[in-house]
């Protein structure tokens, strides 16, 4: 995991950017070819990595905001 020192809200935002991609490109993919067999336990699947992506990147942000006291 690479680290990112945010300074600013600026900063806050350009991550933000890039991660949401990342987690796009990683999962995204994923779901959308799920979505095109039309299977739905692999959608379901799918859409899961995803959510539990987003959740972990939230996480890591929490978590580095914990590790500045």
């Amino acid at each position: 995991m690479e680290t990112t020192t945010i300074e600013n809200r600026a900063d806050f935002a350009q991550w933000a950017i890039e991660r949401a991609s990342a987690i796009i490109a990683e999962e995204g993919a994923n779901l959308a070819l799920a979505a095109r067999d039309a299977d739905e336990d692999k959608i379901a699947a799918a859409a899961n990595a995803l959510g539990q992506a987003i959740v972990d990147t939230m996480l890591e942000v929490f978590d580095g905001l914990l590790q500045d006291d």
